[in-house]
């Protein structure tokens, strides 16, 4: 979605955002984690003494929160503080997602959503520029910036990513998409994409959590055609990322909101652009051994929605979706909490012990 809708860049429109803009960069997010971060939650591993198989489960929601300030949404303090008072109390009772990845967390009151979890990483900021090698897009396309759509105002906003784990973050890597790879109001957030490398204790290695905000469509208020322009390019960058510092030896997953919903050629970039395999589609195959809890109609629900999770093997570690459910989908007095459902899908990770059978071999048999 887009961050700014129905927005209209007049001057005194175009002042308060600001305005505001430079408000919420003002107000006080928790400080940056220094990594490795320690703190740890212990992991379930389940042993398989006859074939020297070991499991363990990790689950990750990915939520766009729409944390956005006043004037461009009202209200949005009450509805945060009702997620971060949910999310609290699953955490309390055992029962929250190990790993929360969050979009639009632009507000301070968007960060304390995570408050509960011990390890905590925040996406590019504002002032942040991007580490990209991807070819940019042409002269024209950044020649053709409109103004009063907020493509020359710069990034007021920062990407209002987060990640949130319960197991220990050792290391991060992260880019804002290039300042000109953006189109419509959306160029007023300094999108991008993080990764994110999560230790789980006793795997063999560690899990990379990809985090990403793509370009919104028609509410980016310009044209079908620089919209698409501008997702393609920011996928692409998010593949230089992937093939700088993507460790294809660990397993990846990836969560986010992709903009992509009734948009299959936008759909089809990402796939054709993403490693591995996207989660809805693994768990509608008649062979899979997951269990939907989510109501997924028609023949290709994922392009019904914005906000998608996928998943691909390390060298020694499978990852498998077991479960995929929606939360946070009920209204809380009479209304949503946010324009989005977080989407949380529990993983199956799968390894063999040192000397156990051959590792060429699928552990699960799928």
């Amino acid at each position: 979605m887009s961050v700014f809708v129905r927005f209209r860049a007049h001057a005194p429109a175009a002042a308060a955002l600001f305005a505001c803009a430079v408000l919420a960069a003002c107000a006080s997010h928790p400080e940056q984690m220094a990594l490795p971060q320690p703190a740890a939650k212990p992991a379930r591993i389940e042993v398989d003494a006859k074939s020297g198989v070991a499991t363990a489960e990790i689950s990750v929601m990915t939520y766009n929160v729409a944390g956005l300030p006043w004037p461009i949404k009202k209200g949005r303090g009450k509805a945060l503080k009702e997620i971060a008072k949910e999310v609290e109390a699953l955490h309390a009772a055992g029962s929250a997602p190990d790993i929360i990845v969050l979009q639009e967390a632009f507000s301070p009151a968007s960060a304390q959503i995570g408050e509960a979890y011990p390890n905590r990483l925040r996406g590019p900021r504002s002032g942040d520029r991007t580490t990209t090698d991807a070819p940019p897009l042409g002269k024209e396309f950044k020649k053709a910036r409109n103004r009063r759509k907020g493509e020359r105002m710069g990034k007021v906003f920062s990407s209002g990513l987060y990640l949130f784990s319960n197991y220990p973050i050792v290391d991060a890597h992260m880019t804002p998409f290039r300042r000109s790879s953006c189109a419509g109001y959306d160029c007023l957030a300094n999108k991008g994409a993080m990764i994110a490398v999560v230790d789980i204790p006793g795997a063999p290695t560690p899990v990379q959590i990809l985090n990403t905000h793509l370009n919104s469509n028609g509410r980016s208020g310009v044209k079908h055609e620089r919209a698409l322009a501008a997702h393609k390019q920011q996928v692409d960058e998010i593949g230089d990322l992937l093939s700088r510092l993507l460790n294809k030896d660990w397993p990846l997953i990836y969560a986010g909101d992709f903009n992509t919903r009734n948009a299959e050629e936008r759909f089809e970039h990402n796939a054709e652009t993403l490693p591995g395999e996207l989660v809805m589609q693994y768990c509608l195959a008649e062979s899979a051994r997951c269990d939907a809890r989510m109501s997924w109609d028609g023949d290709e629900p994922w392009l019904d929605t914005q906000d998608l999770q996928g998943f691909s093997d390390g060298a020694k570690v499978e990852v498998r979706p077991v479960r995929a459910e929606a939360m946070f989908d009920k209204p809380v007095n009479g209304r949503k909490l946010s324009d989005h459902d977080a989407y949380t899908v529990t993983y199956r990770l799968t390894w063999r012990l040192n000397g156990a059978g051959d590792r060429n071999k699928n552990f699960t048999g799928n």
